[in-house]
């Protein structure tokens, strides 16, 4: 191993001695290090299965997020398009939360939900943990979110066997109904588009970092939906982006069926202990 991460940090320009290479948690899709050579320290993420425009993707995700000048993110320093040696190697951030970290969170997050985008959506495919996402730019929110998130899911959850029977069914008929709920007409945000409790970090001083995107533009109450779904906000979190940007008067009555679209993630890549889950929103609507 010490050999593959050499290789991959002399395409980040370090040739450098390695003086330590430790193995930390980085969620379960990916293999994560902890690198250090004698120039500098390094977080690298090592997948032999992923596909060869995974890590081009998040990359391009945290740049995206980087030139709005709000939340900051971990610089990137290389990443490989071979799906022989997949890798992405980043700045190692690691410090510890204060008083003022969840508030700052909150003020920043809101801050990039201001920079608006003319479009929903996105220009490349894209992926939510494992699972591919159709994209396209589109102006109408209402019609992307359906065709291109919910519609996206569903078919995974066909040919899965996860949707299937009165799922199915409430599921198709929701579809049918979005737009009784869910506007055309919104500004477009770039959003972070995968923000639960494990995607942001804590560097130096107390400030928040945001982790493994899946950029798009899009309804900034999708995001916030979603912040909610698995916890890991404060309230403090919430009351300073509100602040900021205050919450749309319907956003309680919309919230669930923007964490839909998660469920349904968690419910094709994890089974069918988010079944209940999913099944409780569709009753909710139809």
């Amino acid at each position: 191993m010490k050999k593959i991460i050499a290789e991959a940090l002399r395409t980040a320009g370090d040739f450098g001695v390695i003086e330590n290479i430790r193995k930390v948690s980085g969620g379960d899709i990916n293999e994560s290090y902890f690198v250090q050579t004698e120039n500098q320290t390094y977080f690298l993420k090592y997948n032999l299965e992923a596909p060869e425009d995974f890590f081009r993707l998040e990359a391009e995700g945290l740049q995206l997020i980087r030139d709005t000048n709000t939340v900051r993110v971990p610089k990137v320093f290389a990443y490989s398009e071979n799906s022989n040696e997949g890798f992405l190697i980043m700045e190692w951030v690691n410090g510890k939360k204060d008083d003022n970290t969840e508030k700052l969170l909150g003020q920043k997050l809101a801050a990039l939900h201001k920079s608006h985008f003319v479009y929903h959506g996105y220009s490349k495919n894209t992926y939510i943990g494992t699972l591919p996402q159709r994209n396209r730019l589109m102006s109408s929110w209402l019609e992307y979110y359906r065709d291109y998130r919910l519609s996206g899911q569903m078919e995974i959850g066909i040919k899965k066997n996860y949707i299937r029977g009165e799922r199915g069914k409430r599921l198709e008929t929701l579809l049918n109904r979005l737009h009784e709920w869910i506007p055309a007409n919104v500004e477009a945000s770039l959003l972070h588009g995968d923000l639960w409790g494990g995607n942001w970090i804590v560097g130096s001083n107390g400030e928040p970092f945001l982790i493994d995107p899946s950029v798009m533009y899009g309804d900034r109450h999708f995001e916030i939906a979603f912040t909610e779904l698995f916890g890991g906000f404060s309230q403090d979190f919430y009351r300073s982006y509100e602040e900021y940007y205050p919450l749309s008067e319907r956003y309680e009555e919309i919230k669930p069926l923007y964490q839909l679209y998660y469920l349904l993630v968690h419910l094709n890549l994890f089974g069918e202990s988010y079944g209940r889950a999913v099944d409780r929103i569709l009753k909710m609507y139809v």
